[in-house]
């Protein structure tokens, strides 16, 4: 990528930074054949997302509902397709993929309400999605995703709304700060880089004076304490990676259950580029943390039907 001679992130439009996503698409290929895959519509204010549901051949045992990564300006669920369908491969889940409206057309906080709105459609239609409501329901994401994540689960909890059981926060976006040192150290300027980060607030964002909401940078939320059991992964040369850290550290502090790895020797993006060793590791930690948190659900249901 380095050696293809076109700009980095910052100084391209948004147009163009969208046009680097078929490339990413082709070097995936297409991932492990489903069961079923279904495209659903589903209202929002004003509008209409589109969500995609991938059901792995084996028996369901829970639904993971998926936000893709692309500093909420990229990024797409054709993007995202062959990591969710690997994900419904290798934790037996039916797994939805969300096409929430991206800045800076439709810039902060619609993405959040979009992932929210879909969040709440998937709850209510379990029964749909995998023939069953009596399943764990756990959400996800990367970078970006791994922030509207968080936020939605604070938002679960806060409104009293879908009961999530796990979260799967992958070097998510936490905060707007830009001078931690993961972001300012050199050999982070990858591909991933500070201008980048600065250059996806700016669209998602623009008014700098709204990045400490909670719901764009869930760090800042004062009370962590109630939230789902997490897993969080880092990468050691991602400028994400202290923010992540930090978040990892607040919700133990919570007492919230937290499955922290940093990834040694790796970059920003490392588990969706799924050609790499790294990638691969990182799905061992998420699969196990699932089919781990789909054992409790399936545990506390024999202890209730035998009350």
């Amino acid at each position: 990528m380095a050696t293809a001679g076109r700009l980095p992130l910052h100084e391209l439009s948004v147009e163009d930074a969208r046009a680097l996503g078929p490339a990413m698409i082709e070097m995936q290929g297409p991932g492990p054949e489903m069961f079923r895959v279904e495209n659903h519509s589903i209202p929002v204010e004003g509008s209409e997302i589109q969500l995609r549901v991938l059901d792995p051949k084996q028996p369901t045992r829970g639904v993971i509902v998926w936000y893709h990564g692309g500093g909420w300006v990229i990024g797409s669920v054709n993007e995202s397709e062959t990591l969710g369908r690997k994900l419904a491969e290798r934790t037996s889940c039916a797994v939805v993929l969300v096409e929430y409206r991206m800045a800076p057309e439709y810039p902060y906080p619609t993405p959040v309400d979009d992932s929210y709105a879909a969040l709440e459609w998937v709850a209510s239609n379990l029964e749909q999605i995998a023939g069953t409501s009596d399943l764990p329901l756990i959400i996800g994401g990367d970078s970006a995703g791994g922030n509207i994540s968080a936020a939605l689960a604070l938002r679960a909890r806060d409104r009293v709304g879908p009961k999530i059981a796990l979260q799967l926060l992958i070097y998510p976006v936490t905060d707007a700060d830009f001078e931690r040192p993961s972001y300012t150290d050199p050999e982070n300027q990858l591909l991933l880089n500070r201008d980048g980060m600065l250059w996806f607030w700016d669209h998602y964002c623009p008014d700098a004076a709204r990045r400490t909401e909670p719901d764009a940078s869930p760090l800042h939320a004062a009370d962590l304490s109630g939230l789902p059991a997490a897993v969080v992964m880092t990468a050691e040369h991602d400028p994400l990676r202290d923010e992540g850290e930090e978040y990892a550290k607040r919700l133990e502090e919570a007492g919230v259950t937290v499955d922290f790895k940093r990834y040694p020797g790796q970059i920003h993006d490392f588990f969706t580029l799924l050609m790499l060793p790294g990638s691969e590791l990182g799905m061992q930690q998420v699969s196990k943390a699932v089919r781990a948190c789909i054992v409790h659900h399936t545990k506390g249901q024999l202890a209730m039907a035998t009350r």
